[in-house]
């Protein structure tokens, strides 16, 4: 796999692993909405009560997509057979229920902020894989590849954890806007469960990324190592 095919490849899992992690954040969101019985929600989502029960179908099937959207991004880091089918039908899961939440919160409410932002995540990466799939461009990226380099998957396993990790440690910031009702933020109702995440996946992404370099060295180590054995 040429540098071009490798960046591609690398560009395809990272914007995998945010949609995911958008899908569940976005599903999570709208639990309050579609499952809580505080009259504070029911007041300020007056306008969906009558037809909580298509946001409670949203939640669950929109957290499952971000589910087996992690589930495609580790198996696109790993590479091997249908792996880009899988991704694709994730994505094209993702746009079609993502484009009901849009239409619907932005008919019913007049404001479809953060289902359009995660519709729109859903959108580009389907794109990107689409493009992906255009003969000479898919054979540059040969996802059923399984012979990348240890330090590549590493790396682009890593690199994927930590963005995804400041995507849900940012969460109360940019989602912010959309969930303040009364001068409230009502995303840190999921505060701690949050942060927790978050954390965990920094924490993992940089340990994954240490490894990486750690495992690039060692072969130029080794061989410099041997270099000087045989010198003696």
């Amino acid at each position: 796999m040429d540098k071009s095919g490798k960046a591609l490849r690398f560009t395809a899992i990272i914007f995998m692993s945010l949609t995911a992690a958008m899908n569940i954040l976005g599903g999570a969101g709208t639990s309050c909405v579609a499952f809580s019985s505080n009259i504070g929600y029911r007041m300020a989502f007056k306008e969906l009560m009558d037809i909580r029960w298509l946001y409670q179908g949203l939640v669950v099937i929109t957290v499952l997509i971000g589910l087996a959207g992690v589930w495609a991004a580790i198996r696109l880091v790993r590479g091997g057979p249908r792996v880009y089918r899988w991704a694709l039908l994730c994505l094209v899961t993702g746009v079609l229920i993502g484009g009901v939440h849009y239409i619907a919160s932005l008919t019913l409410r007049g404001a479809a902020a953060p289902a359009n932002v995660k519709f729109y995540l859903n959108a580009f990466t389907l794109l990107i894989f689409l493009l992906i799939g255009i003969p000479g461009i898919r054979e540059k990226v040969d996802f059923t590849n399984t012979g990348s380099s240890k330090v590549e998957k590493t790396s682009a396993a890593g690199m994927a954890a930590i963005l995804a990790g400041i995507t849900v440690l940012t969460v109360f910031s940019w989602a912010a806007p959309s969930h303040t009702l009364h001068g409230e933020n009502w995303v840190f109702v999921f505060s701690k469960p949050l942060l927790l995440c978050g954390i965990f996946l920094l924490i993992s992404g940089f340990n994954l990324l240490t490894r990486a370099a750690l495992h690039s060295v060692r072969p130029e180590t080794s061989s410099a190592e041997l270099e000087y054995a045989q010198s003696r």
